[in-house]
Parts: C-alpha cells; sequence; structure tokens
C-alpha cells in the first residue's frame, strides 16, 4: 500500500468533513407544533431561535406550552439529524 497516497486520501475527507461541517453551521431548519411553537436549528442541531405566538401562553395550562415546546424541538431536531444524514451520505466513512 502506497503511504503518500494513502496520506493524500486522508487529508481529502479531513477536508471534506471539515466543508461538511461548516456548510452545516450554515444551514437552518426550523420545528413547529400547531404554528404555535416554532424552533429553529442550525444544521449541528444548535437551536438559534424560539418563537411562542401569545395564544399559546395559557398560565392556566403551563404544561400544553411544556408539551408544544418539546413538540417543536423534537420536529427541529429530527430535520436537522436529517441534514447530517444528507450531508455525510457517500463518504463512505464508517460512523457518517
Amino acid at each position: 500500500m502506497d503511504m503518500k497516497k494513502l496520506m493524500k486520501q486522508m487529508q481529502q475527507a479531513q477536508a471534506a468533513a471539515a466543508k461538511i461541517q461548516d456548510d452545516l453551521a450554515a444551514k437552518s431548519v426550523e420545528g413547529s407544533a400547531s404554528g404555535l411553537v416554532t424552533v429553529t436549528m442550525n444544521g449541528h442541531g444548535k437551536v438559534t431561535a424560539l418563537k411562542i405566538k401569545p395564544e399559546a401562553v395559557d398560565p392556566d395550562d403551563v404544561e400544553a406550552l411544556e408539551d408544544l415546546i418539546l413538540v417543536a424541538l423534537q420536529d427541529a431536531g429530527a430535520k436537522a439529524d436529517a441534514l447530517q444524514q444528507d450531508a455525510t451520505r457517500g463518504l463512505g466513512i464508517p460512523g457518517f
């Protein structure tokens, strides 16, 4: 096995992975719960924004708002996961 060729392939793989990470950081997804709560995440799954419509806030039913936030977070998280899978598909690196 040619070590120079192997090292070059490793460097190319590292450069590709770094570009993917940069691309994911620049992308965003939105998750929503009944349109009342919206969560925005970047492609790494980090929350960048949270919007709550006033009609979602009922002081007598805080649990409903908590549920809406949880659903919106889960929705956005699933979309961020899908972005990551799409971005790393075809790299041929185990675990990606």
